[in-house]
C-alpha cells in the first residue's frame, strides 16, 4: 500500500498504483521465482513517475516451466473500478534473449483503430509493456528471455463497468497507466477516456455527434428521438472540453440533450458543470425571466427554488414557458463562442419527466439532419 497522500477539498486523500504497476511486479516475482524456485512475498519496482514501490505478492504457484504470480490493484482513494482484482503474470523462461508479452483470461483485445494498441493485440498499452520489460530485465541472466503472459481473473466481469465496450476492446480490462501511480479522483484520466471516443468516431465516419451529460440524456436520445447510440458520447461534466475536442476532430455539427439543470448553466458561459466548480442555475433563470418582463415577485419565488425543476413549476403556473427556448438559445450562442464559431452547436432541455422544455433555433435544424441519415 503507498503511503503518500494528497488534499483534495480539504480532504487526505491516498495515491495507488496503476494496473501497468501490477503487471510489472508480478512479472517480476514470477521471473524471480521462475529463477530461484523460491517464493518471495514483496517486490520492489520503479515507476516512470520516479517512485519506487514495494509490492505484495498475494497469490504465486510454481511449476516446473511455469511460474504464476499475483498482485492485487490498490486504487488508493481514488473511486476505480479495478480496485482490489488480482493481476496475474504467468512467465515461462526461454532460452531466446527476448521478452514475449502476451494477453490471458480478463485482458481486453483492441478490435478497432485509433488506440494506442493496434487491433488484434492484446489491450496492454505502450508504458505498462515498457515496465514489464524494464524489471523482467533486471533479473533474467543473459542469453535469457521469458514468455509473459498477463491475466486478470475478474477482467471481463469489470470492464462492463469501464470504457472499454465502447471503446472496442472486448473481453476484458485495459493494463493501464502512463505514470504507474494512481491520482485519487483524477479528472486527467476520464477526460483522457471522453477524448479518446470522439477520436475514434471520427475515424470510423462520423461527422455529427449527440453529446448528453450521462444516462438521464442518452436514454432520452434514445428513447424519446430514436437516435442510434453509436451516435451519442456522454460529457460528464466536462462540457467545455469536449466541445473542444470535437473542433480538434473535426466535428462540425452538435446536437447536445439534456436536463435544464446541467444545460442551463450553459447558458450563463460555465462549462464544467459539476456544482463544485460553479452553480448559477437559478440566477441564469431569473434573469432570463427579469427580461421576459417577469414581476418582481415571481423572481423572488424563484430565488426560493432548491433545484430547476421546483423553478420549472412556477414557471409554467405562471405562464412564461418562452424562457426555456431563450434559454437554449442562449446556450447556442455561447457554445459557439466557446470554440470561436468553429462548430456548430444545437441544444435541447428537458426535464425530469422526460418531458422537452426549449429546442434551439439550431438543434431545430439538426434534428432534421439526424433524422435524414
Amino acid at each position: 500500500m503507498i503511503d503518500r497522500y494528497i488534499v483534495k477539498d480539504g480532504k487526505k486523500m491516498r495515491y495507488g498504483y496503476t494496473t501497468g504497476s501490477c503487471a510489472a511486479a508480478a512479472s517480476k516475482a514470477a521471473v524471480m521465482m521462475a529463477l530461484t524456485k523460491e517464493k518471495m512475498d514483496i517486490v520492489k519496482i520503479d515507476t516512470p513517475k520516479g517512485w519506487q514501490l514495494h509490492i505484495e505478492i498475494k497469490e504465486y504457484n510454481i511449476g516446473e516451466k511455469l511460474v504464476s504470480c499475483s498482485v492485487q490493484k490498490d486504487g488508493g482513494d481514488d473511486p476505480d473500478n479495478t480496485h482490489g482484482i488480482l493481476v496475474t503474470s504467468t512467465v515461462e523462461i526461454i532460452d531466446e534473449a527476448k521478452i514475449h508479452i502476451k494477453g490471458g483470461k480478463g485482458v481486453g483485445v483492441v478490435t478497432r483503430p485509433g488506440l494506442a494498441i493496434a487491433p488484434g493485440n492484446p489491450a496492454i498499452n505502450p508504458v505498462p509493456q515498457r515496465m514489464i520489460k524494464k524489471e523482467v530485465l533486471e533479473v533474467l541472466p543473459p542469453n535469457k528471455g521469458a514468455i509473459i503472459t498477463i491475466s486478470v481473473p475478474e477482467g471481463e466481469e469489470v470492464a462492463k463497468k469501464t470504457f472499454n465496450p465502447k471503446l472496442g476492446i472486448l473481453g476484458g480490462i485495459s493494463i493501464l497507466g502512463t505514470s504507474g501511480i494512481v491520482v485519487p479522483m483524477s479528472e486527467e484520466a476520464f477526460k483522457e477516456s471522453l477524448a479518446l471516443e470522439v477520436k475514434m468516431a471520427v475515424q470510423e465516419g462520423m461527422k455529427k455527434l449527440i453529446l448528453v451529460p450521462g444516462n438521464y440524456g442518452r436514454d432520452f436520445a434514445v428513447n424519446h428521438y430514436g437516435f442510434d447510440e453509436k451516435h451519442i458520447m456522454k460529457t460528464s461534466n466536462f462540457v467545455g472540453f469536449m466541445l473542444e475536442q470535437c473542433v480538434a476532430n473535426g466535428i462540425k455539427d452538435i446536437l447536445m440533450i439534456g436536463h435544464i439543470g446541467k444545460f442551463v448553466k450553459l447558458a450563463g458561459g460555465i462549462f464544467h458543470t459539476h456544482s463544485k466548480v460553479a452553480d448559477g442555475r437559478i440566477e441564469i433563470i431569473a434573469a432570463n425571466m427579469a427580461l421576459l418582463g417577469a414581476p418582481t415577485k415571481m423572481i423572488e419565488e424563484l430565488f426560493e427554488c432548491v433545484t430547476t425543476e421546483a423553478a420549472i413549476e412556477i414557471i409554467k403556473e405562471n405562464g412564461y414557458e418562452k424562457v426555456f427556448e431563450v434559454l437554449c438559445e442562449r446556450a447556442e450562442k455561447r457554445c459557439k463562442s466557446r470554440v470561436h464559431d468553429e462548430l456548430e452547436v444545437g441544444i435541447i432541455m428537458f426535464s425530469m419527466d422526460q418531458k422537452i422544455l426549449g429546442i434551439g433555433n439550431r438543434a431545430k435544424k439538426l434534428l432534421e439532419e439526424f433524422k435524414n441519415e
